[in-house]
């Protein structure tokens, strides 16, 4: 821990840990960046070391953790922070998750590992080609559990845990906590205990908050403005759709500003190479859906700005606790539409704040032109004058075109004299037919029937 620079536990560790060593399940509710990742992981590390050993056999080194995140992302981040913390020990670590090859998941796996971190769906790929075996797990961890226990994943959560044991400890860690969720939590947990450090879904303190009006046309002006006017080195913008994502992103690198994109449409490569080139520095936008929002830790991220507002309430939560982590202070601001009332309005209920919307001030808006009239009484006078004005007759000025006279084309229609010959077509309609000839059998409309040689069957002439 030394090494990791660790001095002091914060709030939900110093509350956790303890609860964890006990072996009880527990529901732990903090402030995003109040390291939740050390507050389970510690502990289990510290219960799983009667299990170490430095033998080879893969049957020595059985799956007895598991933790399931809702991100590949968040994923090798806390695969991270499990392989810095057991670095000491011969416990086994590993992370699977889907958008890369299997085959070098499947050969860790079937080597043995102890700490088994993963998403749901590469999950059970493994679990249905039996590359891993469950029915040794003493300890579940759910981080983000909120996302976890939603309808989106609540199926292959619900598979999985069928897979396991069932006398398991079960931890579920989230900055947010639904009552719903809550509730649903509650059938997978055996005589919890509830861990909360600050008000329910309550946002980090150290985070400065603002809203501002705009409309869809000035948002892409407005983060400009702010990074010149606040000085921003970097700052991650959140939309709400992958599309979207991908179009804002090429409108500011149009505009001069290093841009990289993070949505579920790009491959896991592209995803990890954008995360890491901003997390270097090598990038000043990182334009993410809410799969960059849960869990991600980015050193001294100095802002992160909302571009959409979020469908969901907990989902702004999370994404404006990618800054202000670890008690330094973050900046978040959230460009409002007219449309977006609803949206803000369940933020207010969730976070239980009064939220304040201030006009954007752009730099280079040009003075609006003064009104006409400075009171209606003089509005009204105007108009009236105006309407009992004599109106004085246009005359329309002579056109004079300057393209040459054509006497034959300017000349007016004449119709052609009588003693001119008729059209054909008229010729030919007033020309009488002469008359047919009458036939034997009395009418000229009946034909007379054809003569057929009597080698076919007809009359002999």
């Amino acid at each position: 821990m030394a090494d990791s620079g660790y001095l002091s536990m914060t709030p939900i560790q110093a509350k956790a840990i303890p609860v964890v060593l006990a072996g009880r399940d527990v529901m732990g509710a903090a402030q995003t960046g109040t390291g939740k990742t050390a507050a389970f992981t510690l502990p289990l590390l510290q219960r799983m070391l009667k299990h170490e050993n430095p033998s080879t056999s893969p049957a020595r080194h059985p799956v007895r953790a598991l933790v399931l995140t809702p991100t590949r992302e968040l994923a090798v981040q806390v695969a991270e922070n499990v392989a810095k913390y057991a670095k000491q020990t011969q416990l086994r670590s590993l992370v699977v998750f889907g958008g890369v090859d299997m085959k070098p998941q499947t050969a860790e796996l079937k080597a043995g590992v102890e700490v088994l971190i993963a998403t749901p769906g590469r999950l059970l790929d493994h679990i249905e080609s039996k590359n891993c075996a469950l029915h040794q797990v003493e300890y579940v961890v759910l981080d983000e559990a909120d996302r976890m226990l939603d309808i989106g994943f609540l199926p292959d959560l619900q598979r999985i845990l069928a897979y396991l044991p069932k006398q398991r400890q079960t931890l579920l860690f989230s900055a947010t906590f639904s009552s719903e969720i809550r509730k649903l939590a509650q059938s997978y947990l055996q005589d919890p205990v509830t861990i909360e450090v600050a008000q329910r879904n309550a946002t980090a303190s150290t985070v400065e908050q603002h809203f501002f009006s705009v409309i869809d046309d000035d948002k892409r002006r407005a983060v400009r403005q702010s990074l010149r006017e606040r000085q921003l080195s970097q700052a991650l913008v959140f939309v709400n759709s992958k599309l979207g994502a991908a179009r804002l992103a090429r409108s500011f690198e149009r505009d001069g500003i290093k841009t990289a994109a993070l949505h579920g449409d790009k491959s896991q490569d592209e995803r990890l190479k954008a995360l890491e080139a901003f997390k270097r520095g090598e990038v000043e936008l990182l334009v993410a859906t809410d799969v960059a929002a849960r869990g991600l830790d980015i050193v001294d991220l100095p802002a992160v700005i909302n571009f959409d507002v979020p469908f969901n309430a907990e989902d702004y939560v999370h994404r404006i606790g990618r800054t202000g982590r670890a008690g330094q202070s973050g900046l978040a601001i959230t460009l409002v539409t007219r449309d977006d009332t609803r949206l803000v309005s369940d933020i207010e209920k969730l976070i239980k704040k009064k939220l304040e919307i201030e006009p954007f001030e752009f730099e280079d808006e040009r003075p609006r032109r003064p009104r006409r009239s400075d009171s209606p009484e003089r509005e009204v006078r105007e108009v009236r004058e105006e309407r009992e004005a004599p109106r004085v007759p246009r005359t329309e000025p002579r056109r004079v075109s300057s393209a040459p006279m054509d006497p034959l084309f300017d000349r007016p229609y004449e119709p052609s004299p009588a003693t001119e010959a008729a059209p054909a077509w008229e010729a030919a309609a007033s020309v009488t037919k002469a008359p047919a000839a009458p036939s034997r059998l009395g009418s000229p409309n009946i034909r007379a029937k054809r003569k057929v040689a009597a080698l076919l069957g007809g009359v002999k002439g």
